[in-house]
């Protein structure tokens, strides 16, 4: 019950910054618009264009590609949203809700994402000592194979039980 209060909190500061943001660059709004932020918001997943395409179709048939290509655009430049490419060239979307890093396989696709204190300390740590550095943003993408990839006996991939 917290998560989805924590949840819901999130999109509505999401909400509001995206509504800032529409007033700032005087855009129209429109219902196409807000019901592909409304589907954008609730995934959990890193989506492609194609995929959010499908899960507002179900909607509305009458959206198109170029109007989800063109609003998920317009979340990354209001930092609602965070473009990804892990290798495939496909860009996915993601929320920007919160900071995270993901391992990626290369074979698979598979992305998983994870938080570690160590890591972030690490890299606050090697700022520091190379120069004083403050860090601002980042992004770490780790690349490898799941264990079904590398061929490991039993192996399975996390990908295959979604």
């Amino acid at each position: 019950m917290e998560q989805n209060s924590t949840q819901t909190q999130i999109v509505a500061g999401l909400r509001a910054k995206w509504d800032s943001y529409v007033q700032a660059n005087s855009l129209n709004t429109t219902q196409q618009r807000e019901l592909i932020i409304d589907e954008f918001l609730a995934c959990r997943d890193h989506v492609s264009t194609e995929q959010l395409l499908e899960l507002i179709r179900k909607r509305n048939s009458k959206i198109g590609y170029a109007t989800v290509y063109r609003t998920l655009k317009l979340l990354v430049d209001a930092g609602i949203a965070h473009a990804r490419d892990f290798g495939d060239g496909q860009t996915r979307y993601e929320v920007a809700a919160d900071h995270h890093d993901h391992l990626i396989c290369t074979k698979c696709a598979l992305v998983l994402e994870f938080e570690d204190d160590k890591i972030e300390a690490l890299q606050e740590e090697v700022a520091k000592r190379l120069g004083n550095f403050k860090i601002v943003h980042h992004r770490l993408e780790l690349y490898g194979l799941c264990p079904k990839e590398q061929g490991i006996a039993g192996g399975s991939c996390p990908n295959e039980s979604k």
